[in-house]
């Protein structure tokens, strides 16, 4: 359909290794219309950033998609060349890596890695003009301008984040996948941040994923979540749906260990086990070995991911039935 900016189909991606393949990212499928929010939400090692590098096409060498396509405004990526894909990386799809010093190079001026990005999509015709961007950027994600010629380590880390976000706006992408954008930093920080996220995203009319293990973080900035479990795509629905309603046991088990300060009290709990070996991954529903209602029929057959109430998604013979109220 012509809305959606992003379709994700029947997406599988393994990682090969001297033991075996990793079943890094099985059978996924989503859509984000444009202007959208989604959330990626997870325990680690479950399959998110394996998402993101497959749209970005940044794999290492040792991972190969199996099946699947990724569609961006119909044009289908995974089927790119190396050349086609950097034309549309920065300026079609951008990230904000989980490291922000990682991404940024500690010898070379901010605002200067800011721009060799502008350069290099031809977004400039000269150099007052990459100035005035830049500062333009800078006061978008409210940092100073005159930071711009400052090195990464005279930030501090809020800031250098505030960076790396800027730099993927850089371009004006249609898409910006943001993996663990606030991952090191306190909480008054981290929510600061996400509000100007969120505020950029709608007075620009992006598109954004955010990847996070935090279900609390993915509620406050997201329209949709995508729950991870395995590689595989668990439940996925409007946030109003899954935080009133979820119906996967991981969704409820997630939901269950984080604190509400909305509603009545409710005791946290931990949740089971850790997740599987995606080598040797388990037959059936990958999460039955940890799942309190799972029976027989889980570990035999893989569960069809079925819509169950008006555009929500789950993979669960025996989905929850409890709601959160004013979680």
């Amino acid at each position: 359909m012509t809305d959606y900016l992003l379709k994700v189909e029947d997406l599988t991606m393994h990682y090969m290794t001297r033991t075996g393949e990793v079943s890094a990212v099985d059978n996924v499928s989503f859509a984000l219309r444009k202007g959208e929010s989604m959330g990626l939400v997870g325990e680690s090692g479950c399959g998110k950033t394996s998402i993101a590098a497959t749209l970005l096409k940044l794999l290492p060498e040792n991972a190969k998609v199996k099946s699947g396509k990724v569609l961006v405004n119909g044009t289908e990526l995974l089927s790119l060349s190396e050349e086609e894909m950097r034309s549309i990386r920065w300026k079609r799809i951008s990230m904000v890596f989980q490291a922000a010093m990682n991404s940024l190079n500690p010898v070379y001026k901010v605002g200067d890695q800011i721009i060799e990005a502008l350069e290099n999509h031809n977004m400039i015709s000269s150099n007052e003009e990459a100035r005035k961007r830049v500062e333009d950027l800078f006061l978008l994600v409210d940092l100073d301008p005159k930071m711009m010629d400052q090195y990464p380590h005279e930030y501090s880390g809020g800031m250098r984040q505030r960076a790396v976000i800027a730099m993927a706006m850089a371009c004006h992408p249609d898409l910006i996948i943001a993996d663990e954008p606030t991952t090191a930093l306190d909480v008054i920080v981290q929510d600061n941040l996400l509000r100007e996220m969120t505020a950029i995203q709608k007075k620009l009319g992006m598109s954004m994923i955010y990847i996070s293990h935090d279900i609390a973080v993915i509620a406050e900035v997201s329209d949709r979540i995508g729950v991870m479990y395995a590689g595989r795509l668990v439940e996925y629905g409007s946030a109003k749906q899954i935080f009133k309603r979820p119906l996967h046991p991981y969704t409820h088990g997630l939901m269950s260990t984080f604190p509400s300060i909305v509603g009545p009290k409710r005791e946290l709990k931990t949740m089971p086990g850790e997740p599987p070996d995606l080598i040797n991954p388990p037959s059936g529903c990958r999460f039955h070995p940890r799942c309190p209602k799972a029976q027989q029929i889980c570990s035999q057959q893989a569960p069809e991911f079925r819509d169950l109430s008006g555009d929500h998604y789950v993979g669960c013979y025996f989905p929850m039935e409890v709601t959160f109220d004013g979680g």
